[in-house]
């Protein structure tokens, strides 16, 4: 599920994997290679807590040109979707996006403090896709004045202002200021509290006015059949309203909602599938272009049960509504794409995984009655991104195991891939401070330099392939989804990660030939402890819990661990000169709690216990410890390091001949303003208000 988001289409990003801190000595800044980095303040691309990055997208030149085409093609469809997941995100993101794009490229006046502040803010809103953070989900509200806000529009001639019809320009500048400077209005795109109506509260647009969370659950819940082995994901593709006091779902598609953007994607679609690699996936398309006409879930379904099964090629893609970490109650896919091309050398090399998913499962520590008897159908993958929109873009995930359906995945099997050009990309742009930092002796560091890179890969595998892929419902028990409810992408997260954490310091992966020693599961052990326990915090602002399911899943298996092994001095806390560390000092006790806390994690999955899912999410992940976060927010800041990372895309120019034929794509780089301006021009198919 996605954003290890290191961590989510066809498919879903079900696991999504965003990138943890990474914690090596390579750093060079775009543009400037050879020299020292530039500072924060003088790099246009760092800005507020924000980096954006580049990936190299190079692998795209050694394909055929039949290849090429089919890249170009499936690229506009993505491209073609990717405003769907600003409406996605909040009702007025539209009317923002549009805005800020006039006065970006048409303000002709004084470009001094007042446009930088305003510069920082439309670049935060195209990193977020929209108002609110991408990651911490609060509205983040404009550093510079109002008044200059209602300066650029009245002092900017021919502006393309997406009024309402008998609005006046005063009336339109005083309903845009409201929405961005008003702190409280829509204050939080996703809202996880206990205790609350977390759809009412909740800023994002999966829901319409007066639509409630008890309301929510029991409209899909009605849809389903008790007992049904194959459950339709109901509500994935569709926004929830009350018409007449009835609850209604407008369905994306063809002549539905967002229907301009969805005859955008099947209209390169089709051309996609005129030049597939092989039939299979030529099926597959022609699957997809079916569930993008109709919206029909059941449609949806077959489609990643074909995708799943088209595993020939060296073309592959994400395409659709995806993962539902947007969604506080778990429902409504968020719009993304992932074009990739297939990286062959490393594919083979992680390919020993999927073939011992029989024996990751077989070993594990949870009970015997919910291991899968028979694990079908894990393929992996390491692949380069070509392409990627929507809720993949800018922030990126850097692996995905699909599709996001529990009965799919165990009768069908699923499709794992590590994005390995943005893993190559974060680790390239990582710096040693932290390090230095945050992690107490020499020895540890100096084995987090030798091995980091190669655990960070291991875990991010082992998380897709056999974490995603593990375990089963007992029969009976509903999905993750109904019993667990708004824990369920938490906890399988958290298992997830458990599995990976387990099997790296196991000497299999040594004899496989994946690991030369343990010293790289140890490597793994340390920087997952000091991430979840410390430096994910430097994410949050004081006072703050933790909302994200990836924050609370890491603090989870951290903390929880942390505790059962107080009597062993499993991990030991140290205090030196006012800074805090987390050591561990016995890293095969940690293994065993860590597969301790696994098996009860899929006990609560296979029994559908949400109590006691409750109790340990609420209890382990979600509370901050504010003396330990303040102290790691001082600390970070004085590395001067952006916390978030993203990435600008690769700029993909079609050739033709004179008979306009397809004969080559050029792989161009471009900046990120120029880069945002060109996708609002090209790809405006999302209506506001829509």
């Amino acid at each position: 599920m996605k954003k290890i988001y290191l961590i989510a289409a066809l498919i879903g990003f079900s696991n999504l994997v965003i990138a943890q801190e990474l914690p090596h000595e390579k750093q060079q800044q775009e543009g400037n290679q050879g020299l020292l980095p530039l500072p924060p303040h003088l790099d246009p691309n760092i800005f507020a807590d924000l980096k954006v990055l580049t990936y190299d997208a190079s692998s795209i030149n050694e394909l055929t040109v039949k290849q090429k085409e089919l890249v170009y093609y499936l690229s506009q469809a993505a491209l073609s979707g990717r405003e769907i997941i600003y409406a996605q995100n909040y009702k007025h993101n539209i009317l923002i996006k549009r805005t800020l794009e006039e006065l970006y490229a048409k303000y002709e006046g004084d470009k001094g403090g007042e446009w930088m502040l305003f510069d920082t803010y439309v670049k935060r809103f195209w990193f977020s896709n929209g108002i609110h953070h991408h990651y911490a989900e609060k509205k983040f509200v404009p550093e510079f004045p109002q008044e200059f806000l209602r300066h650029m529009i009245n002092e900017t001639p021919n502006l393309n202002l997406p009024k309402e019809k008998g609005e006046t320009d005063d009336q339109f500048i005083e309903r845009i200021v409201t929405i961005l400077f008003d702190e409280s209005l829509d204050a939080k795109k996703v809202v996880k509290d206990k205790g609350v109506d977390k759809v009412a509260l909740s800023a994002n647009n999966y829901y319409g006015d007066g639509v409630t969370e008890e309301e929510a659950i029991a409209h899909y819940a009605k849809m389903g059949k008790p007992g049904d082995k194959t459950p339709v994901e109901y509500g994935l593709n569709s926004r929830l309203v009350k018409k007449n006091g009835k609850l209604v779902d407008l369905v994306y598609k063809s002549g539905g909602l967002y229907g301009t953007a969805m005859d955008e994607m099947i209209f390169w679609l089709k051309k996609a599938k005129d030049v597939a690699e092989n039939p299979a996936q030529a099926k597959h398309i022609a699957m997809l272009i079916e569930y993008f006409k109709t919206g029909d879930l059941k449609q949806w379904d077959a489609t990643n049960i074909n995708w799943v099964n088209s595993t020939e090629g060296d073309i592959d893609f994400i395409l659709g509504f995806i993962e539902v970490y947007g969604d506080a109650i778990g429902y409504k896919g968020a719009f993304e794409g992932v074009i990739q091309v297939n990286d062959k050398e490393a594919s083979k090399r992680m390919e020993v995984l999927s073939k011992n998913a029989q024996y990751f499962e077989d070993n594990s520590s949870i009970m015997p009655e919910h291991k899968k008897a028979n694990v079908v159908g894990v393929s992996y993958r390491v692949i380069n991104a070509a392409m990627e929109s929507g809720d993949a873009a800018p922030a990126t995930p850097i692996g995905v195991n699909l599709p996001n359906s529990n009965w799919i995945r165990s009768t069908h099997g699923s499709k794992s891939i590590s994005l390995g050009n943005i893993v190559e990309a974060y680790n390239a742009a990582g710096g040693s401070s932290s390090l230095n930092e945050f992690y107490y002796d020499q020895a540890t560091r100096d084995r987090i330099v030798a091995h980091g890179k190669l655990g960070s890969k291991m875990h991010t595998a082992m998380h897709e392939v056999i974490g995603h892929a593990s375990g089963k419902i007992n029969d009976g028990v509903g999905t993750p989804k109904e019993t667990l409810k708004n824990y369920s992408n938490t906890l399988e997260e958290a298992r997830a990660d458990l599995v990976a954490l387990y099997y790296i310091y196991d000497s299999k992966l040594v004899k496989l030939g994946l690991m030369p020693s343990l010293e790289v599961g140890m490597a793994e052990f340390d920087t997952y402890i000091a991430n979840g326990m410390m430096l994910q915090l430097s994410r949050l602002d004081l006072g703050e819990n933790i909302e994200e399911d990836h924050m609370r899943n890491r603090q989870l298996n951290a903390s929880w661990a942390y505790e059962k092994g107080l009597k062993d001095n499993v991990i030991e806390k140290k205090v030196i000169e006012g800074k805090t560390y987390f050591v561990i000092n016995d890293y095969a006790k940690l293994r065993v709690i860590f597969g301790d806390l696994l098996k009860e994690i899929q006990r609560i999955k296979s029994e559908g216990d949400y109590a006691a899912a409750e109790a340990l999410v609420e209890g382990y992940g979600v509370k901050v410890d504010q003396k330990l976060h303040q102290e790691v927010i001082k600390r970070y800041e004085s590395l001067k390091l952006a916390p978030y990372s993203g990435f600008v895309q690769p700029k993909l120019v079609p050739e033709f001949d004179a008979k306009g034929d397809f004969k080559n794509l050029k792989v161009e780089k471009e900046g990120y303003v120029e880069q945002m301006l060109r996708f609002g021009k090209e790809y405006p198919f999302v209506n506001v208000g829509e």
